[in-house]
């Protein structure tokens, strides 16, 4: 299936995707085509929002690889836990409404409940940071039961992961409890006051169409869902009962839900400005700093995962690995990738995508990277790579906060050896050891590289001196049993 895959979907890439009003069409559709081969995503949908317009479409390969079945207008995809977002809307509309505050502990809305959740906010279950257990065990991603009723049983019997606003912790139960919640103060189900209040006021029909289900309803034009195990791609069913939908359980189509980001800004789904604020504000830990999945997805706001930096900051619900929404406020963008490959993980290219609008968020310009290790960059790029560790202390004659961590110069390194700038990565290999001298990982970098360039003393010799600072590094061991087995 593999093999058919691969040739089906080289030649439809190539072929299917939509004519768009933006100028650089080409480049957008490019860009998409080669991160699909990359990831061997089988089917994208691609919807970008620009100064309030959708200004480009597009539909690449399968939506079904058995039948060869091409993604369309019509295509419907799973956006697994982007759901949360639209329950964080559903909640600032019960603000807007009077009938509940984000401050408020739960046990204000909710009485079957044990008494170390009472204290919790509702903010603390938007956010994650409830310290309640959770219902579904994400490593195995079911239920700790085999149904909901024993599952519940089972979780109220459970202490706190943690006090609340301690810790992080994506969870489930969170956002089974903010659906009772809606469903008791709005009289109606989470489900039918998310559409009436959200989807029927967009016209998101396709949406509408596909419930809530997810991959065991029967819904019309639905993509497969894939994903790759231990190499081979196989089909993925996921579904979570009625009352965790508010979890991940929807469906939608890249345009739709653009719609629908553009009637969120424009007021029409909220009210007050300070309502739309709330909804992306990121959750302050005890300690005063956020938390999130990543160090780019590094917040979560009211069912929305936000990444917040000093340049181009975003607001980006992600579900499944597969699909993600990415909203830049300041720059006026916003770009919904869908696909149905779990662990396609648009997420990690988009800020890549959004430097066809936004120049500097090009990574060839540097963005990502800490103040210190772009001036180096620039300098790097200009004069070459060859002076790094002295272009490095020049500038850090100059600028007493100049700094360089070991880690993102080491990641660096591997970003251009995957751009097959071996020469260029050495020199950065070089740098890291002179700043970092007691690192065994450093020294391990620089060994790796000098072996695929051929210079086998050199990587011995650099392999030698990372067993000698970390006698556990078995990467080590190896290579240096296989460069003295050249001799």
């Amino acid at each position: 299936m593999i093999h058919i895959f691969k040739k089906t979907l080289a030649a439809i890439l190539l072929l299917f995707c939509t004519i768009s009003v933006f100028a650089q069409t080409d480049s957008i559709d490019v860009f998409i085509q080669n991160q699909m081969q990359k990831r061997k995503i089988p089917g994208l949908e691609l919807a970008i929002v620009r100064h309030g317009k959708i200004i480009k479409t597009g539909y690449y390969g399968l939506s079904n690889i058995q039948d060869s079945i091409l993604v369309s207008h019509k295509t419907v995809f799973t956006i697994n836990s982007i759901t949360k977002a639209f329950v964080g809307v559903a909640i600032l509309q019960l603000v807007e409404e009077g009938k509940l505050k984000l401050n408020a502990p739960i046990s204000e809305y909710l009485t079957d409940i044990p008494e170390t959740w009472k204290t919790v906010t509702v903010q603390q279950l938007l956010s994650h940071t409830s310290g309640i257990p959770d219902v579904v065990d994400e490593e195995e991603s079911v239920m700790i039961a085999d149904n909901f009723d024993l599952a519940w049983k089972k979780v109220i019997a459970m202490p706190n992961d943690f006090k609340a606003g301690e810790e992080f912790r994506y969870n489930q139960t969170n956002y089974f409890l903010l659906g009772e919640i809606i469903n008791k103060l709005s009289g109606i189900s989470f489900q039918e006051f998310i559409t009436k209040g959200q989807l029927q006021k967009v016209g998101m029909g396709k949406t509408i169409r596909s419930g809530f289900g997810a991959t065991k309803e029967l819904v019309q034009n639905a993509a497969n869902s894939y994903q790759f195990s231990k190499g081979k791609l196989n089909n993925m069913f996921f579904s979570f009962p009625p009352v965790l939908q508010t979890a991940a359980g929807m469906s939608s189509t890249a345009t739709e839900l653009a719609n629908w980001i553009i009637a969120l800004q424009n007021m029409e789904l909220l009210k007050q400005q300070s309502s739309l604020q709330a909804l992306w504000k990121p959750a302050l830990l005890n300690n005063g700093q956020t938390g999130g999945f990543s160090r780019l997805l590094n917040g979560y706001a009211a069912g929305w995962p936000i990444i917040d930096r000093a340049e181009h900051p975003a607001f980006a619900p992600v579900g499944g690995g597969r699909s993600a929404v990415f909203v830049y406020p300041k720059d006026d963008l916003s770009i919904i990738v869908l696909t149905n490959l779990s662990g396609g993980s648009p997420d990690v290219f988009i800020d890549e995508l959004a430097g066809l609008f936004i120049p500097d968020m090009k990574e060839a310009n540097g963005f990502g990277m800490s103040p210190s290790a772009k001036s180096l960059k620039l300098i790097l790029d200009k004069n070459g790579y060859k002076n790094a560790i002295e272009s490095a202390k020049k500038l850090r004659s100059k600028n007493k906060n100049f700094t360089l961590t070991e880690n993102e110069v080491n990641n660096w390194g591997y970003k251009l050896i995957a751009q097959k700038r071996m020469k260029d990565a050495l020199e950065l290999f070089k740098l890291n050891v002179s700043l970092y001298p007691s690192s065994a990982n450093a020294f391990d970098s620089l060994g790796e590289t000098y072996m695929e360039l051929e210079e086998n003393e050199l990587a011995l010799k650099n392999y030698e001196q990372s067993l000698k600072l970390n006698p556990q590094n078995k990467n080590a061991e190896q290579q240096i049993i296989r460069l003295r087995s050249k001799k």
